[in-house]
């Protein structure tokens, strides 16, 4: 719901602010394929990072070493690759994190300079939420068996 109101937010602002077509921005519409994908993406890119908290907090069972872990795997991978000097292993590790990857879902534009296509980014992170929910499901196996 929050999507639908800020692309319906976005349609009634933006054309006061310049973003017209006589400035080269096309109207914001649902109905188009971008902005389409990056709208239910959005939405599946917040599911997917609520289903990554599950698996962490299920495989840790304290709350606020959960949080702690989750921020840590989101943050972590975007701070090194700003550190790290050498382009191939920056871009690796945008490729590999859950944050950066998932977030590619949201780029309507400069699709061809993101790490990974969208799709795949989103994969990436959906990847990160099963292997979270897969050890977690396991160990609660084990522990509480």
């Amino acid at each position: 719901m929050a999507v639908l109101g800020s692309l319906l937010a976005g349609r009634l602002i933006l054309p006061g602010h310049g973003f017209t077509a006589a400035h080269g921005f096309a109207p914001l519409s649902p109905a188009d394929g971008p902005v389409l994908r990056a709208a239910a993406g959005s939405v599946l890119y917040l599911a997917l990072i609520a289903l990554l908290g599950l698996g962490v907090a299920t495989a840790v069972r304290e709350s606020a070493v959960a949080i702690g872990v989750v921020l840590g795997l989101l943050y972590l991978f975007p701070i090194a690759a700003a550190v790290v000097s050498d382009p191939h292993v920056r871009r690796h590790l945008q490729q590999i994190a859950p944050m950066t990857a998932g977030l590619g879902i949201q780029a309507t534009t400069g699709l061809r300079s993101l790490p990974l296509s969208p799709w795949a980014g989103l994969g990436v992170l959906a990847a990160w939420a099963a292997g979270a929910l897969l050890t977690g499901g396991l160990l609660l196996r084990l522990r509480d068996a």
